[in-house]
């Protein structure tokens, strides 16, 4: 086999392995443009007839009493996920040294957990809080991605719920409660991929039609929490192993 024909025969079976890797790519891994979660805009108007909770009368909040907010609409106490809540991931894509073109984006539904708000001043102090994520049933728009994830990357069969834990009081103020989307942080116990970290999520938060609704973005190094990016041929599809795990959670009065 004469040389050039010999470097011609490699150019080739380069070729050959790049382009079969575009393909899977393209066809497995590629996402779709999704806007990133946010709160929707904003407070009810006044003729909606919405029953908009408000803080609890400084006396009762004074008096420890544990029915006030139970009954009379206040903000203070316990309430719990909503139906419509979401939570997932979002992570860039790129195949092997070529520019990524999208976010892969997976998400669920099945999300549970409360919060527990105590009065504080003209504002509120969500004191405790926690929230579960079965990570099985996250989607995106390939299913062939979904059915990696369940041995690969976030490695679902194996760990089938993500959960975070509220560690310090998230202070809420008055402005949030009239409905104006503000900022608040999230300081609690990450666990994913079976591994636990203090995080301090920024998020924002607001009291619309009566719920609270709470919307944050993290993003961390997938190493961090023991997760190794999936790859298809030996493509490495995700960029300075970043993730970012996104959610818009409602609670409604228990």
């Amino acid at each position: 086999m004469t040389r050039t024909r010999t470097i011609a025969m490699t150019l080739i079976a380069v070729a050959a392995i790049a382009v079969g890797g575009y393909i899977a790519y393209d066809q497995v891994l590629r996402g779709d443009d999704v806007a990133s979660l946010a709160l929707p805009s904003s407070a009810p108007s006044a003729d909606t007839g919405a029953t908009v909770p408000t803080l609890a009368p400084a006396a009762s909040a004074i008096a420890g009493s544990s029915t006030a907010a139970s009954t009379d609409g206040s903000v203070v106490g316990e309430w719990t996920v909503a139906a419509g809540s979401v939570a997932g991931y979002r992570v860039r894509e790129q195949l092997a040294n070529l520019p990524a073109e999208s976010d892969a984006v997976g998400r669920t539904e099945d999300v549970s957990g409360s919060i527990t708000v105590e009065k504080s001043g003209d504002g509120a102090n969500l004191t405790a809080g926690t929230l579960t994520v079965d990570t099985t049933t996250i989607q995106s728009d390939e299913s062939r991605r979904d059915n990696r994830l369940r041995n690969e990357g976030l490695q679902t069969e194996q760990y089938p719920t993500a959960t975070f834990k509220v560690t310090q009081p998230v202070a809420v103020t008055a402005a949030a409660l009239g409905g104006t989307a503000s900022d608040v942080t999230l300081v609690g116990d990450l666990t994913l991929h079976g591994v636990t970290k203090s995080v301090q999520i920024p998020a924002q938060a607001q009291l619309s039609d009566g719920k609270i609704q709470v919307a944050g973005t993290l993003t961390f190094p997938l190493s961090d929490f023991g997760i190794t990016p999936p790859n298809v041929g030996g493509f490495i599809l995700s960029i300075s192993d970043q993730g970012t795990l996104e959610f818009l959670v409602s609670f409604e009065k228990a």
